[in-house]
């Protein structure tokens, strides 16, 4: 018989959590809330988006502003993330004469790419809602976005990332 004590041991290989955010040395997990922080920072920079969410959300916004609360970033702003990928859902409101198509694209381009380039998670998807169009001189309220006739969006049967 051999003597298999000269033998070197196997060594157990351990599985290291997959994605950008997962090392050998450990793993990173980012908040949702931060995701959509960043997003909401990001899309405020752009010319051309007056406000960001809808009238009940910028109403509540502004009342827990004024008493004393601080602004909500990410208001307007809904992420879903995962360990290596985000989806980003937007709603905003439009200056005008600001072409809405060429805004959209924009806070699109400057999210996605914020994302990606702090967080290191790939952006499966930026999905913009515009819920109304502001006029300089305009009564500053804006009717609710519940109170239209557009649908609200449709919860996903399953996760949109990874």
């Amino acid at each position: 018989m051999a003597n298999n004590e000269n033998k070197p041991k196997s060594t157990e290989v351990t599985k290291v959590a997959e994605g950008p955010l997962a090392s050998e040395r450990g793993t990173t997990t980012i908040a949702d809330q931060v995701v959509a922080k960043i997003a909401g920072l990001a899309m405020a920079k752009v010319e051309g988006v007056y406000a960001v969410g809808g009238g009940f959300s910028r109403a509540f916004g502004a009342a827990k502003e004024a008493l004393g609360g601080g602004k909500d970033i990410a208001r307007g702003v809904s992420v879903e993330v995962g360990t290596k990928q985000a989806a980003v859902d937007l709603t905003l409101i439009v200056e005008y004469p600001h072409p809405i198509h060429k805004v959209a694209e924009e806070v699109r381009d400057v999210v996605l790419n914020n994302i990606e380039d702090l967080v290191g998670l790939e952006v499966v998807e930026v999905n913009i809602d515009v819920t109304d169009v502001h006029v300089a001189g305009e009564e500053d309220a804006v009717e609710e976005a519940e109170t239209s006739t557009v649908a609200p969006a449709a919860v996903p049967e399953e996760p949109r990332v990874k």
